[in-house]
């Protein structure tokens, strides 16, 4: 086999990680479901940690929970489209967040943390950090390089979500990194949104980054798992250290289905970009909405970072509308044709949902009174979900 390799996305999504040769020519890598591996010798065991007979790739197999051929082929097809040093699994998208904290947790330990994060992270961070004794600071997500001002000797990592996942403002990532990498701290990001396919973080000097392949990996709505992939060999020790202090493992059913759902992942997200700007264009003309919060739109503040730094744009994105009655919110949601309502997205299905951002800001308080509806737009025909999108609006000026 040829050693030039392809760096265009499209391929690697297909290609990166199968070694067919070594399965008997299975094109995809096979589900391998263990807990004991057995050594052919006494030396073999007592050195398991140290070398090992059962080499598949860079990688060893030495017992279940630490991984199998399963696993290890789609970390390494994570870690080739993300521009890591290696990637880790671990149950779902948050506890790939948590990871990443709990590596550099400790009494008096500092975190910088977006103001726009995910909100199970919040609670993470009010919650259990706070109990190991951890200072907690949130931070405008648009404060660029203004986070040196913020930057501490005790603090341990910057965690950036960019766009966040309900009001879609971006960071300017290059700039926290230039002040991260001068003050010698780590800093991780939430990818989820760009799936590793439309931004690079780990490129452009990020540490960590970290995925809910549970989304667009997985493509399914129908699998749990997520990914931390790290830059260096000493970040991601750090990030082993605790995936195996807490026992953490990856399922190896979960694990073959987010591999083939990787295979045709590109080949979705160009759907996904092109009928969600559509959607949000056509939004942007409805009377009822005050205002889209999709960075691909000119109109959008940080649409300048965002034709800078992404290449593309997934399905979800947020619109804000004046607060209807409950009934008439109601008879809108409830009756969509193709919109359910429902957490997660990344899936081949749309979704709408109701989201609170004022529940949650503490760095930039979100004051606006209107009602916020976050929107995944699935692979229907847009032009179809324009027509049950409207057909909503109606039956709200019913209401």
């Amino acid at each position: 086999m040829s050693s030039n390799k392809s760096t265009r996305d499209d391929t690697i999504a297909v290609h990166a990680g199968r070694r067919p040769l070594d399965n008997f020519g299975v094109v995809n890598p096979p589900v391998f479901r263990a807990s004991t591996i057995l050594h052919p010798t006494l030396d073999s065991w007592e050195n398991r940690h140290k070398e090992n007979v059962h080499k598949y790739g860079k990688h060893f197999v030495r017992y279940g929970l630490h991984g199998t051929p399963t696993q290890f082929s789609l970390r390494d097809a994570l870690s080739e489209i993300e521009q890591a040093e290696d990637t880790a699994l671990v149950p779902s998208g948050m506890a790939a967040c948590a990871i990443p904290f709990l590596a550099y947790a400790s009494p008096g330990a500092h975190f910088l943390i977006t103001d726009n994060v995910y909100e199970p992270v919040r609670r993470l961070a009010e919650g259990y950090l706070k109990q190991l004794g951890c200072v907690i600071e949130y931070f405008d997500p648009r404060i660029g390089g203004g986070i040196a001002n913020h930057i501490r000797p005790e603090t341990k990592m910057i965690w950036l979500e960019s766009p966040g996942s309900l009001t879609m403002e971006l960071t300017d990532v290059p700039a926290v990194v230039a002040a991260a990498k001068k003050a010698g701290v780590v800093t991780g990001i939430d990818n989820t949104w760009s799936a590793g396919y439309f931004f690079k973080p780990l490129a452009i000097g990020v540490d960590i980054s970290v995925h809910a392949l549970t989304k667009y990996q997985g493509g399914h709505s129908d699998v749990m798992l997520g990914s931390v992939s790290c830059a260096t060999p000493e970040t991601f020790e750090k990030v082993q250290m605790a995936i195996a202090a807490t026992g953490m493992g990856a399922s190896p059913d979960d694990t073959y289905f987010v591999q083939r759902g990787l295979r045709s992942m590109p080949t979705r997200l160009k759907h996904h970009h092109e009928a969600g700007l559509k959607v949000a264009k056509w939004l942007e003309q409805r009377p009822e909405v005050r205002m889209v919060m999709h960075p691909g739109l000119e109109s959008h503040p940080d649409h300048a970072l965002w034709k800078r730094d992404f290449s593309g744009a997934c399905g979800l994105f947020s619109i804000l509308i004046d607060p209807p009655s409950r009934a008439a919110l109601e008879s809108m949601m409830e009756n969509y044709n193709y919109f359910g309502i429902g957490a997660s997205w990344g899936g081949f299905e749309s979704l709408i949902v109701t989201s609170f951002p004022g529940r949650l800001r503490t760095a930039v308080p979100w004051t606006d009174s209107g009602t916020v509806l976050r929107l995944h737009i699935g692979l229907e025909d847009p032009d179809d979900l324009i027509a049950d999108l409207e057909a909503g609006f109606d039956r709200l000026a019913k209401a």
